[in-house]
């Protein structure tokens, strides 16, 4: 590829330059230091926010959720600070006339044009006849180093695959990512090992993989060419093609192949090797890689060999991954999305309005062909589907978020009104997270619940669950059931089903990861009925029409894979995943987050 530009490749950025534009935060509400105290009116009454209840379960809510889940700047270290205010007022130019008369992204886009010729990306030649040319954009991102100063500036010539046509420039396009659930437990288990935990970022990943269908690409902005209507003709992968993912997966994994390492069964984006009584693990997103374990010499050997095959950053210890920031503290890490979420309420005019005790309002029963009809859908469909996103470390907005989605398809007016309801819950407590404890305890325990026929269209049930590592969240759940129940019991036995489905898969995943738990994983469900149907082999009236595949159930726990126990509502975790609770109960279940 030509790479004469018109960029100024004399200038190179300068962190002091304004160049990075603020981020205003929103101004929560002091809380008040008075001594609250309940009104007389209840004083012949049992107020749990007043009086606490004890709790009598194995696990109590107080114990997972704990203040260690928000953040709080003056109680962390200066590197963390550091971190927080960089990747929350760093941000992006979107045009290329923006970004083109800054002397930082000009250094950025240059190098990218050298990186494209270097590796032989394209040719440049005329149009064939009966082709088609893709177009293409610049993309901008900052990069931060581990103690969150700026590492450098980013840009990415992007195709716009959206165009490409199925058959004619592209064939199979499927390629797989680690799972969010297993960055949880490789995160969690590295904490309570005691591992270091880096972070590696491959440079122009994607410009690694080979090329087999012939795709023509428009000449990118800022590329000076002699001849007018030349276009690139493409070799290599380049990012937004529909199979470039694909094709960087299987170079990658040749190269770790080639090196010893193998991919889980339980999740391809997870590579381990084991020797002579190490281990190391790769997680790897794309082009974003977490490495892990026991075997330093082993880890150092292979960001070496890396860095030879691909040319990688090494970022130092894990700090900032997928838009999920990680703090540490001396008792555990802290997984927040504290930026994404200002960003989310800045882009949707949301800092200065007045918060919501809870993600969803329990008084209003949303339809879906109820309402007008929204004008322009895909605003809706937008935010609900960043709201998704932030449900990666806020198993809170969970159940928010899934009711929310079941409208996607024809979004109106309350539909409307009820996200940005969740969106000014969010503004309460932006900081909210999860925290992964060091603490040496390694029990699974599972909850689940479900809320019988839930919804007023379908009459379906929703059904949630929650995973937790000795005190650490690592898998959460709350979706709508394929089928109508037709017993509460039922209901909750198909949400068991769906619980001890996902323990059969991590109890593979913690086999690779070497975790010690327990022979037995103990699940809490609220129903005994359910309980009764699992324990026992009943195939009454009342539960014969129940599908064979439920049933399962009963062989896992004749397997010893777990146990069952039963647990009061107000002791029940899952219960905030399947219904929309008061701000009272909301705030009770979350208690010492807020």
């Amino acid at each position: 590829m030509d790479t004469r530009s018109p960029l100024d490749t004399t200038l190179s950025p300068d962190v002091n330059d304004p160049i990075i534009h603020t981020v205003d935060e929103p101004v929560l509400p002091r809380k008040s230091s008075r001594t609250h105290k309940a009104p007389a009116y209840l004083n012949d009454y049992h107020c749990p926010t007043t009086t606490p209840k004890q709790h009598t379960s194995s696990m109590s809510l107080h114990s997972l959720f704990s203040n260690h889940h928000h953040i709080t700047p003056d109680a962390i270290s200066p590197d963390n600070q550091f971190l927080l205010q960089s990747v929350c007022h760093d941000s992006e130019p979107m045009p290329y006339e923006k970004a083109a008369i800054n002397p930082a992204w000009q250094t950025a886009m240059t190098q990218e044009f050298e990186a494209l010729h270097a590796n032989h990306t394209s040719d440049l030649l005329p149009l064939p006849l009966g082709k088609r040319a893709i177009g293409c954009k610049w993309v901008y991102k900052v990069n931060h180093k581990a103690d969150g100063s700026i590492e450098r500036f980013k840009a990415r010539l992007v195709v716009k695959g959206y165009t490409q046509q199925a058959g004619i420039d592209y064939v199979e396009t499927f390629s797989p990512v680690v799972k969010m659930t297993t960055v949880r437990s490789l995160i969690a288990t590295a904490v309570k090992r005691g591992w270091s935990i880096s972070q590696l970022d491959v440079n122009n990943a994607f410009l690694h993989g080979d090329l087999h269908e012939e795709v023509y690409m428009e000449a990118p902005p800022g590329l000076m060419v002699d001849t007018p209507g030349l276009v690139c003709k493409l070799s290599k992968s380049l990012y937004g093609l529909k199979q470039a993912s694909r094709q960087w997966y299987e170079k990658q994994t040749a190269a770790l192949y080639s090196r010893g390492y193998t991919h889980s069964v339980n999740d391809y984006s997870l590579f381990y090797k084991n020797s002579n009584k190490s281990t190391v693990f790769l997680a790897v997103y794309v082009d974003d890689v977490i490495l892990t374990g026991t075997d330093s010499a082993e880890i150092d050997s292979l960001k070496k060999f890396l860095h030879d095959q691909f040319k990688i950053k090494d970022l130092g210890r894990l700090h900032y991954f997928l838009g999920l920031e990680v703090l540490y503290k001396s008792d555990g890490v802290l997984i927040s999305q504290r930026k994404f979420a200002l960003d989310l309420l800045k882009e949707f005019d949301c800092l200065h309005c007045t918060c919501s005790p809870s993600p969803l309002d329990p008084t209003v029963k949303l339809k879906a062909k109820e309402g007008i009809v929204l004008s322009d859908p895909t605003f809706y469909r937008k935010l609900v589907g960043k709201l998704n996103f932030l449900t990666n470390t806020r198993l809170d907005i969970s159940y928010a978020v899934q009711h929310l989605s079941q409208f996607l398809q024809d979004p109106r007016e309350p539909h409307l009104h009820a996200v940005f309801h969740l969106l000014r819950y969010i503004k309460r407590d932006p900081t909210l997270g999860i925290f992964m404890s060091n603490s040496h305890d390694c029990t699974v325990r599972a909850f689940c619940d479900s809320d019988w026929a839930a919804c007023p269209d379908s009459r379906r049930s929703v059904s949630g669950y929650m995973v937790v590592l000795g005190n650490n969240p690592i898998s959460w759940k709350s979706k709508k059931q394929e089928t109508v129940s037709l017993s509460s019991a039922e209901a909750e036995y198909m949400s068991l089903r769906k619980v001890v489905g996902e323990l059969v898969w991590l109890n593979r995943l913690f086999e690779e990861l070497a975790v010690p738990t327990s022979t037995h994983y103990a699940v809490f469900c609220d129903s005994q009925s359910a309980l009764h149907i699992a324990r026992n082999p009943v195939f009454h009236e009342r539960t014969k029409h129940i599908e064979v595949d439920c049933h399962f159930v009963r062989n896992k726990l004749h397997d010893g894979l777990m146990t069952l126990h039963h647990v009061s509502t107000s002791e029940q975790l899952a219960d905030i995943l399947t219904k929309a609770l008061t701000g009272i109960k909301h705030q009770l279940f979350l208690e010492s987050w807020m």
